[in-house]
């Protein structure tokens, strides 16, 4: 299944490269909100809020009540994702509050799934050379996204995983990164990071993966 994303920055729908450099940036909401109107899943982040550079909240909840979105970006605490999900969000992303210098965060994995359920909660393993990464991919954590798995198995419904390396580079996503952590979790799997093609989306779809795809929808790559 193909997810398409919606990141914001600056009040801007934006596609950056490895998180970094711009790319691509829009204004017409409109138009892609439309665009989007009949996927069953469309992907929203803040990407100030992740990058604690500010916030798009108010864009935030105008989308949400009008696409089945599954909301990420900066979010810290169980009263923020409820405030989304009262907001319209249907679920709610979490990813560098998961993790310590420690290791994985277990305590606050817990926390989340016992304040707004498991089938509401996604966790964010994103990674660069091989090791999660954290605060708007900015630091790592020594902890590899295999590990980050088997440790939030019991907590969420779901996990979405971004190969930063790839991200935004249209240069394909590594299918044996994601077939790797398929056979570590029964709980839904969602990559990202690279993806160009329907090819690519139609090989993850047959080993029970769902793809998020930006830079390929906006650049025309990928129909929608």
């Amino acid at each position: 299944m193909l997810i398409p994303s919606i990141d914001l920055m600056g009040g801007r729908i934006v596609q950056l490269v490895q998180g970094e450099k711009l790319k691509l940036a829009f204004d017409d909401f409109e138009y892609w909100i439309e665009r989007f109107s009949g996927y069953p899943t469309v992907q929203l982040i803040d990407l100030d809020a992740a990058m604690r550079q500010g916030d798009n909240s108010a864009l935030i909840a105008q989308i949400a009540k009008r696409l089945p979105c599954q909301v990420g970006g900066g979010i810290r605490t169980a009263q923020q994702a409820q405030a989304l999900l009262d907001a319209g969000a249907r679920r709610v992303i979490f990813g560098s509050v998961l993790f310590s210098s420690d290791g994985v965060a277990t305590d606050t994995a817990e926390s989340i799934f016992r304040a707004i359920a498991r089938e509401r909660f996604i966790a964010s393993i994103d990674t660069k050379a091989g090791k999660v990464a954290v605060r708007g991919w900015k630091e790592n954590v020594d902890l590899t996204p295999e590990d980050a798995v088997c440790a939030l198995e019991p907590y969420c419904g779901a996990f979405l995983y971004t190969h930063v390396d790839t991200e935004g580079t249209l240069s394909g996503f590594p299918i044996e990164r994601a077939r790797t952590l398929r056979g570590l979790t029964s709980r839904q799997l969602i990559v990202a990071g690279g993806i160009r093609e329907q090819a690519e989306i139609d090989a993850l779809d047959a080993i029970g993966v769902d793809a998020v795809a930006g830079m390929a929808v906006y650049s025309g790559l990928l129909a929608t």
